[in-house]
């Protein structure tokens, strides 16, 4: 998600607010983070369930997440994958450096993601604050906006119109969306008052794009104010790409603060599920002490891709393979990317009821394009003697790059840098390009910034990139809903909760972050993973402990509002 003048920073290690804003809500207030550390666990199965296969589709972060605690419960997850454990997670090498990786995918995590810090904090990975523009951690930014450039290392450094597009939008959240309010409910984990605020926002603002909104604002009546925040921000860049989409997807950024105060995660964030694949769990049920998932596959690998899914007596879920491979489960998971249904599967119309393959089918993702080159040192951090300045800044533009991010390696170390980042329309435009020709374009362009940084001599490996959108099992980065998208929205997220759905349409659960109501960030991954594993507990007949009830447990009091449909 894309989000650059920040609204709250943070020194590194500065002493939080005693009750910080986390991704509590605000459609489904859930408290992930408590269920997990609970000393009763997530819940048991019937012991005659000990040992039962259930597919997982998908080895992204959601599905590893999922199949980890199923094995903690007995379970035996049999977990599918197409490429490589870690999906939108992807660390990426250059050759002949070892130790250096670009974030291909997710690079940055917002410290409210409680739920997927309980596993990195699980894991011991260490974690470093990410530059983000005008950052504590980024020594300068440059804002390069139709043809003029302003430096600055703080938001007091850029022109008054800047801070003033900054003040818009703060007096727009409170005014027009309550912000205050839903803070201040989060921090505490007010439920009901998540609710009456969050309910009532849905209910005015489905309908409305994240432009109407600001266009609609008396602190945005300018023209010229609402094109800089699309092109500059707030947080982490730009948000004209995400005009189009719902003000609803927006909001539940800014309210749990995955805009702000990012971390990443040394060494790269494919480790979180590569290192789950791996982890020996201590004292799972059923198995013998120290499984791993790795142990329960032949090889310590995934099976191949699944093609085909359909339903079989009495009530299973049968899979077949790239490899041919058939097997059948009382129970899987689905975390990859929803459209992977309609188009990479062969699919049985009988896995879901029509309005949930309505959902599917509507589901809208953005693209989203990234190109890093890795250079011989951190040369940005040298000053101009003549003007004080860094030779190079992070960098906002209107110009092709868009986003240019600058990642220190430490010292004696290559340097990193993300020369462009870029979502929507913005990477539809190097879709046709190769990595190197794109470069050249992005090297052209950032010279218009920066004419006397020979940027090109100090390269010393060819390029790495990636488009999501052309992504043979991803098609995009990730969900971002239109307006009028919340009644699909919500048929995906609450479909763990199976009680109500005819049984023939029970035990195949989905999940992944493009389920949740946060796409785009790993906590929504992991949300959803946990969901999962309470729909799978509850169809094999098991249950939570009643000190610890899990999400589905507490559905009837939690759910998201429903819209009328008629």
């Amino acid at each position: 998600m894309t989000s650059a003048i920040p609204v709250n920073a943070h020194e590194p290690g500065q002493q939080r607010p005693a009750r910080p804003l986390t991704m509590f809500g605000p459609d489904f207030p859930f408290a992930y983070d408590d269920w997990l550390v609970h000393p009763a666990g997530l819940g048991q199965v019937p012991v005659d369930r000990h040992g039962t296969e259930v597919a997982v589709i998908g080895g992204g972060l959601s599905g590893i997440v999922t199949a980890h605690e199923l094995v903690k419960l007995g379970l035996k997850p049999v977990v599918y994958e197409a490429h490589e454990i870690g999906g939108r997670l992807r660390s990426v090498g250059f050759e002949g450096h070892p130790g250096v990786v670009a974030e291909m995918g997710a690079m940055r995590f917002p410290p409210s993601s409680t739920s997927f810090f309980h596993y990195v904090d699980d894991l011991g990975l260490p974690t470093t604050r990410f530059p983000n523009p005008l950052d504590l951690a980024t020594p300068s930014t440059v804002v390069d906006l139709k043809g003029e450039s302003h430096y600055a290392r703080t938001l007091d450094d850029l022109p008054p119109l800047y801070r003033a597009v900054a003040d818009a939008w703060h007096e727009t959240l409170v005014e027009r969306a309550r912000l205050e309010e839903m803070q201040a409910a989060i921090r505490n984990r007010d439920v009901k008052a998540i609710k009456a605020v969050w309910d009532d926002l849905v209910e005015r603002l489905d309908d409305t794009t994240f432009y109407g909104f600001l266009a609609a604002s008396p602190a945005f009546s300018s023209f010229r104010h609402r094109e800089v925040f699309g092109q500059v921000g707030f947080g982490t860049g730009g948000w004209d790409t995400d005009y189009p989409n719902s003000m609803l997807e927006i909001l539940r950024v800014v309210f749990t603060a995955a805009d702000d105060d990012h971390l990443s995660i040394v060494g790269g964030c494919q480790q979180v599920p590569v290192r789950l694949w791996e982890k020996r769990v201590a004292a799972p049920a059923h198995w013998p002490a120290g499984t791993s998932l790795a142990d329960l596959h032949p090889g310590g690998r995934p099976l191949p891709a699944v093609t085909r899914l359909h339903r079989t007596e009495p009530g299973n879920i049968t899979v077949t393979d790239e490899a041919g491979g058939i097997r059948t489960y009382a129970a899987a998971v689905f975390t990859a990317q929803s459209w992977n249904l309609l188009s990479r599967i062969v699919c049985d119309e009988s896995l879901f009821p029509i309005d949930h393959w309505t959902a599917i089918e509507r589901t809208h993702y953005m693209g989203s394009t990234k190109l890093f080159c890795l250079v011989d040192r951190p040369f940005w951090k040298d000053v101009d003697p003549q003007t004080g300045r860094h030779r190079m800044s992070m960098t906002l533009t209107d110009r092709m790059t868009r986003g240019t991010y600058l990642l220190d390696q430490g010292e004696g170390r290559p340097g990193l840098i993300c020369l462009s980042y870029t979502w929507a329309d913005d990477s539809l435009k190097w879709l046709p390009l190769s990595a190197t020709e794109r470069m050249e374009v992005m090297l052209e362009s950032l010279r218009g910034i920066y004419p006397d940084v020979d940027l090109r001599r100090h390269i010393i490996a060819s390029p790495v990139t990636v488009s999501w959108e052309s992504e043979r099992d991803y098609m995009g980065a990730f969900k971002a809903n239109l307006p009028g998208h919340y009644r699909y929205q919500r048929r995906l997220f609450t479909h763990f909760v199976q009680d109500e759905l005819p049984e023939q349409y029970r035990g195949l659960f989905l999940a992944g972050d493009d389920i949740s109501w946060t796409a785009g960030w790993a906590e929504g991954a992991v949300q959803t993973a946990l969901n999962a594993v309470w729909g799978v507990v509850h169809h094999l007949g098991g249950r939570t402990h009643p000190e610890n009830p899990g999400p589905g447990d507490l559905f009837d009091e939690l759910a998201p509002v429903r819209l009328p449909e008629d």
